[in-house]
């Protein structure tokens, strides 16, 4: 298992989506994905879309202006 971070900063809907799928392709069974946004919107479509594709959002927080959704790579 390995962490990566995504940078969505300053990227409206559905560009954080979009990355991130792009980005979990590249990614393992198992692996850990931060994806950092600005987006609020992102908030309900980043886990829409993982719920959709079988993944899994295990943590979400916001530190600043940044939002941080953790995504579990899953099978």
């Amino acid at each position: 298992m390995s962490r990566y971070e995504l940078d969505a900063r300053r990227m409206l809907c559905p560009m954080p989506v979009i990355k991130t799928q792009n980005k979990v392709k590249e990614l393992s069974v198992g692996d850990i994905l931060d994806v950092v946004c600005t987006d609020p919107g992102a908030l309900s479509d980043i886990p829409a879309w993982a719920r959709i594709n079988g993944h899994e959002v295990i943590e979400t927080t916001k530190k600043e202006s940044d939002i941080i959704i953790t995504v579990e790579v899953k099978g």
